[in-house]
């Protein structure tokens, strides 16, 4: 993999056995090249994983010309440990190669918007509850990212966002939906999840009690929502400052 002009862009997934999920990422994948190469038709793009699937992100670094400066962008909706550790790591172990790691796709306006499209195919009501789905992190700074997040849904919407999180912190999905039950008798609780793709946790947030639970950002079948590739392509030019080719 050889390099002219601007630093390679390596996407970065977290990776998955669910072929649904695989191929709702490959095509943002495939999005985010075309708006890369249509701009910049010497423009790079690669992709890895952090886990799960190959190539991962060491191999892909090692594909890459060692001449060339990489970004990484990481497709994953908050920082936490893949982004702080295991990115972080794979950067340093690329040296003296210049290779920077972007931030994680949220918190981002952006997003929300896109989970009130979610929302809004999904039937909610004007009195319904509102919980959104973070898949969670043992890391603090991902955890307040997230609550974030539900404060910029909240803004979008016009209404009070509860987030809960389905695994390594708390409140817990299937708690937090309990609470706003118990405070809204009779009124439906729907979940909005702030999840990539489908998966193991789009599964476990269906399982969490709530009366509606909305699309994941990206959705089987459909195109990436242009917004969400904004996203990407932001944080990529966002770094070239830093990333001298």
């Amino acid at each position: 993999m050889n390099s002219a002009g601007a630093p390679v862009l390596l996407l970065a997934s977290h990776g998955t056995r669910n072929e649904t999920a695989s191929a709702a990422v490959a095509a943002l994948v495939d999005a985010v090249t075309e708006r890369i190469v249509s701009a910049d038709p010497a423009a790079l793009v690669a992709s890895g994983f952090i886990d799960v699937q190959q190539p991962d992100v060491p191999a892909c670094l090692a594909a890459v010309d060692p001449g060339a400066s990489v970004v990484i962008v990481p497709l994953l909706m908050s920082a936490g440990y893949h982004v702080a550790f295991d990115l972080a790591n794979a950067a340093a172990g690329a040296a003296p190669r210049n290779v920077l790691v972007a931030g994680a796709l949220g918190p981002d306006i952006r997003l929300a918007h896109i989970l009130a499209e979610r929302l809004a195919a999904s039937g909610l009501r004007h009195d319904d509850r509102v919980v959104l789905a973070a898949a969670g992190s043992s890391d603090a700074n991902a955890v307040d990212d997230c609550l974030t997040a539900g404060r910029q849904l909240a803004e979008v919407l016009g209404r009070e966002v509860t987030v809960g999180f389905i695994a390594a912190a708390e409140p817990g999905l299937a708690a937090a939906v309990a609470t706003v039950r118990a405070e809204s008798p009779g009124a439906r609780v729907v979940v909005a999840s702030y999840l990539l793709a489908p998966g193991t946790f789009a599964e476990q947030s269906r399982e969490a009690g709530a009366d509606v639970v909305s699309g994941t950002i990206l959705v089987e079948g459909a195109e990436p929502p242009a917004a969400l590739v904004d996203v990407v392509v932001d944080l990529y030019r966002g770094m070239l400052v830093d990333a001298p080719a």
